[in-house]
């Protein structure tokens, strides 16, 4: 059991949140006594987050949910510089249209997570271009700069690392940890903020907006890290063979994200149930009794809970009975991806190589297809394909009128005449 008295940090704690704490204690008394405000910042690379963006979202959840007010900090200001933390290289600088458009998409998903003060909730979105891109660099240098010492800052791992390694490091980039310092700072002046959440690779840069708040305001701030998740393989949670697990429906179908999580691994099924679902812990451990094939049954549960955290329980409802047709029941599903060919050129006929990469997306290359071939991998119609020069036509049809295009037991593509 936990030893925390605050919901807040004993929930964070039971269900495997925690990696580190600056001044527990402090914070967990703080917590006890009366809501506090606490951030993440999120970055806008991208147009959606993934699924590795979850674990810090459920941390903002269990925030709220234990009521305490939650900060989700949109990066548009830090994301025209790049933070270098975990990184080889440097991120490509994206205009700041490519920024708004990709912070719309991210906007978006955190409204199923969290209650915002306009939905009568006490949840912010906050932008930190609101503050850094009205900087005037001469003043930030004297009024914040000042605090920073070079060698300090040479000393950490997401500096020493690019360093060891002789890759280059722009001063745009080393810069990024002063930015992210200031944003706490900021965020504190303006809501109260006392805490900054975050990856354990971001222990660094959180601990040096601890220190720039205490010299500059004499706050006392803290940090508080979650582990970084691997998958019981040893693989970076959220990457698949097809890339990356996206949140937005626009990017992925309900359908493939509630088999990415029912593609678990055995051994990770209970950790990710606490991390990724609100399921009581009690009903957790119930399902972490079962064994062999029994655990199919946990990897379902988790695939649905989590699944309609993000699209909703309909969606879930259909992607899990989509699943069970598909592979309990061989028979064909509406649901599953479909793409739809010309009539015309299904008639003169479709090189199977071409059907599994460039039409279904199954695979990468026809190369790959070959290879899927000689292992047995591919099936059309839950037929095996043997022949690498098989044509598909309108005599593949099947009565539902689709051609099944299979890759393994779990990838299904229905090819349809337009």
């Amino acid at each position: 059991m936990s030893a925390y008295k605050s919901d807040f940090l004993n929930i964070l704690a039971e269900r495997g949140f925690i990696h580190q704490v600056s001044e527990p204690d402090v914070l967990d008394a703080r917590a006890k006594a009366g809501a506090i405000t606490g951030y993440i910042g999120f970055d806008c690379t991208a147009a959606s987050l993934h699924v590795g963006s979850l674990l810090p979202i459920m941390m903002l959840y269990w925030m709220q949910q234990t009521g305490h007010r939650p900060i989700a900090l949109m990066g548009g200001g830090t994301t025209r510089v790049g933070d270098p933390s975990g990184k080889d290289e440097s991120r490509r600088i994206l205009t700041d249209e490519m920024i708004e458009q990709n912070l719309t998409g991210i906007r978006a998903i955190f409204s199923k997570f969290l209650k915002f003060e306009s939905a009568g909730g006490n949840a912010v979105m906050a932008n930190n271009a609101d503050w850094l891109n009205k900087l005037n660099y001469i003043d930030f240098l004297r009024d914040v700069g000042k605090h920073f010492s070079v060698n300090r800052m040479l000393s950490f791992d997401s500096v020493k690392m690019r360093l060891d390694r002789q890759q280059e490091l722009s001063f745009l980039e080393f810069n990024y940890m002063v930015l992210q310092a200031y944003d706490f700072v900021e965020l504190h002046k303006r809501t109260g903020c006392i805490l900054q959440m975050g990856g354990s690779d971001q222990w660094g840069n959180i601990v040096n907006g601890i220190d720039l708040g205490r010299r500059m305001m004499n706050a006392q701030l803290f940090a508080l890290t979650s582990p970084l998740i691997t998958t019981s393989s040893g693989a970076k949670m959220g990457k698949t063979a097809a890339g990356a697990v996206w949140l937005n429906t626009d990017l992925m179908s309900p359908y493939d994200y509630w088999q990415y999580w029912r593609n678990t691994e055995d051994g990770d099924v209970v950790r990710f149930l606490k991390l990724f679902t609100v399921l009581p812990l009690d009903e957790i451990a119930k399902l972490a009794t079962l064994k062999g094939q029994e655990t199919n049954e946990a990897k379902k549960v988790l695939a649905n809970e989590a699944t309609a955290l993000v699209h909703g329980r309909a969606a879930a409802d259909q992607a899990g009975d989509t699943s069970r047709k598909t592979f309990e029941e061989g028979a064909f599903a509406d649901a599953l991806p479909t793409v739809e060919i010309p009539r015309a050129e299904l008639n003169k006929g479709i090189g199977v190589l071409t059907a599994f990469a460039e039409k279904a997306g199954l695979v990468t290359s026809n190369g790959e297809a070959r290879r899927q071939i000689k292992a047995g991998g591919l099936k059309i119609n839950d037929v095996t394909v043997s022949d690498e020069k098989l044509m598909l036509s309108a005599k593949d049809l099947s009565p539902d009128g689709v051609i099944k295009l299979s890759l393994g037991r779990k990838k299904h593509v229905l090819i349809k005449p337009a």
